[in-house]
């Protein structure tokens, strides 16, 4: 690695995989947002805005699953510490047309971070949207899915940068 690099973390010293110890890391009040998109045709778009979706409440019951999803995380990704969320908050918004955007906010108070825990709500949510309009669509497309912000904790706070992909950390 080049000098300056973040270290990874997730490897003992025989280059295994293992859990990270935050046994000696400072409880701090952390949050992250993350970021998702599911594109449809729309025809699509305006049965979800309407209720017309035979599943019934395409947008409610996403939420409801990105929150249980955001809740499971450490059962999902395994190297993730089980945390006691304070809050998870999922919010939508569409483009009028043919996009999308599932924007979730996790907070908590502990030694570790909420990132993980962010974008699995954003990522069950989108999978949750596809699963209820599939019958409608099967062409929808997920993603990109992305950290947009995180603060809390040893690394500061990060501020994700310009739609180029340039990101950026601030203090």
């Amino acid at each position: 690695m080049a000098t300056g690099d973040p270290q990874l973390t997730h490897f003992n010293e025989e280059g295994r995989a293992r859990m990270v110890d935050i046994t000696g890391k400072e409880m701090t009040h952390r949050t992250a947002t993350a970021e998702t998109a599911v594109r449809m045709k729309p025809s699509t778009l305006a049965l979800i805005r309407s209720g017309g979706i035979a599943k019934g409440d395409v947008l409610a019951v996403a939420q409801v699953a990105g929150i249980m999803a955001a809740k499971q995380t450490s059962a999902w990704i395994p190297m993730c510490h089980p945390l006691a969320l304070r809050g998870v908050d999922i919010r939508f918004s569409d483009n009028g047309s043919d996009t999308l955007r599932i924007e979730a906010t996790v907070r908590t108070t502990g030694p570790t971070g909420v990132e993980m825990e962010a974008l699995t709500a954003v990522s069950a949510a989108a999978l949750t949207v596809y699963d209820m309009c599939k019958a409608a669509e099967k062409e929808m497309e997920i993603g990109p899915t992305r950290l947009l912000t995180k603060s809390g904790g040893k690394s500061g706070d990060y501020v994700r940068g310009g739609e180029d992909g340039a990101t950026g950390n601030a203090t």
